[in-house]
């Protein structure tokens, strides 16, 4: 095989003109570099990097480099740089298409802190901090745990990057055992251990992260979708170190999610089997600790989710009313996973107005309930139908 010394994903690959070198793409440790693969040799060398490339192409010379490239403090835009032998020049910006959108909004950039984790693992955190930050104050904290769970968190533009830190919280995405880019053996680790690794990591970084000098360790939340949203129902009945919780489109009870989600790879690969043939269905299903429960919780879900369907937030939410645990329940009539920009707008309107009532960080400009109303954006145009009484991203000085 011509990449075995490559350790990580290959995503986006292109043949040379000339045959004897294939360039391709993947993910290592919260970029997206470009490599080249020299086809005689099989030896792979890193040829460029720059935070997120999206994708990339050569002019003919293949010598200069296009690419569109976003960072979670900048948006996508089109950059070209000259290649010659390995080496790499200053990448130049060709389009701007959000310089007006960068001077007019305090686009938050991101942090990496690398924290050990279970088994001695190095584990990659990312930080972004609130707009006007003041190293002298403490702020709330969300831990944002990403879905997959063989996905990672990126240095990328992303709307949820932006959010957070804009109503006033500390807002820190680690990349824990199952995550790609940090070799396959990483990735693979979470198979058959799908709350093992995955949650010492978690809690070992968040135990780092209780104790950077600006994060108030009182009010801290967490928040996850897809697997993401499985750690949080995992988090209820395991811990209680967070003040209040969101889980988004999450898998609580293993053996019915196998019943019913259209992609049975995914259980099969990461459970060992079905479940009939493997305990890992009983070992690792948050809905066998539903006596421990009690963090206030935030579900979302959406009726049209296939591969997780939204039947395992029904009973999450059911079992925190049982035990009497503080809980709201937004499920979309029309969403899948992945929702709609309408869906999404409300999902953040839902999030700052849960973690506000609980960690004390800014409210939305609107409530729920207005949304609920159709009172909010016109679905039709977009449009604002209620102006922002304050817009908190506009006219920031970054610190």
């Amino acid at each position: 095989m011509l990449t075995d010394s490559f350790r990580n994903w290959v995503d986006e690959f292109k043949w040379s003109r000339d045959s004897r070198t294939i360039y391709f793409s993947g993910p290592v440790e919260g970029q997206n570099p470009v490599f080249r693969l020299d086809i005689s040799s099989k030896q792979i060398t890193q040829l460029f990097a720059d935070k997120t490339i999206d994708t990339a192409e050569f002019d003919p010379s293949e010598r200069r480099l296009i690419y569109i490239k976003r960072s979670v403090g900048e948006p996508a835009d089109i950059y070209s740089v000259d290649t010659v032998a390995g080496s790499a020049s200053q990448p130049r910006k060709l389009s701007h298409f959000n310089d007006a959108l960068m001077n007019e909004v305090d686009i938050r950039p991101a942090e990496t802190m690398w924290v050990t984790g279970a088994d001695g693992v190095r584990v990659q955190v990312f930080i972004v901090k609130p707009h006007n930050f003041d190293p002298s104050r403490k702020y709330p904290l969300i831990l944002n745990v990403h879905g997959g769970p063989q996905s990672n968190w990126a240095d990328a533009f992303r709307g949820d990057w932006q959010v957070y830190p804009g109503v006033g919280y500390i807002v820190a995405f680690p990349n824990p055992h199952g995550s790609t880019g940090f070799g396959q053996d990483y990735t693979a680790e979470i198979s058959g251990d799908f709350g093992g690794k995955v949650y010492q990591d978690l809690m070992k970084v968040t135990d780092a992260l209780e104790k950077l000098p600006y994060v108030d360790s009182t009010k801290m939340g967490a928040m996850g979708w897809s697997y993401g949203g499985y750690m949080m129902m995992w988090f209820e009945g395991h811990t209680d170190r967070f003040k209040a919780i969101a889980s988004m489109m999450g898998i609580y009870d293993l053996r019915s999610f196998h019943g019913a989600t259209e992609e049975l790879w995914f259980p099969e690969w990461d459970l060992k089997g079905k479940p009939w043939d493997s305990s890992q269905y009983e070992k690792w299903s948050p809905s066998n600790f539903v006596k421990n429960f009690k963090t206030p919780t935030l579900v979302i879900s959406g009726e049209r989710d296939y591969r997780v369907p939204y039947t395992q937030s029904l009973h999450f939410f059911t079992d925190l009313q049982e035990m009497k645990v503080p809980s709201k329940l937004i499920i979309y009539s029309n969403a899948g996973h992945w929702p709609s920009w309408y869906e999404m707008a409300l999902y953040y309107t839902a999030h700052v107005e849960w973690f506000n009532k609980y960690l004390g960080g800014d409210p939305p400009p609107w409530t729920t309930e207005q949304f609920l109303r159709n009172a909010v954006f016109d679905r039709a145009t977009g449009k604002r139908i209620i102006e922002m009484p304050d817009d908190r991203l506009r006219n920031q000085q970054v610190p």
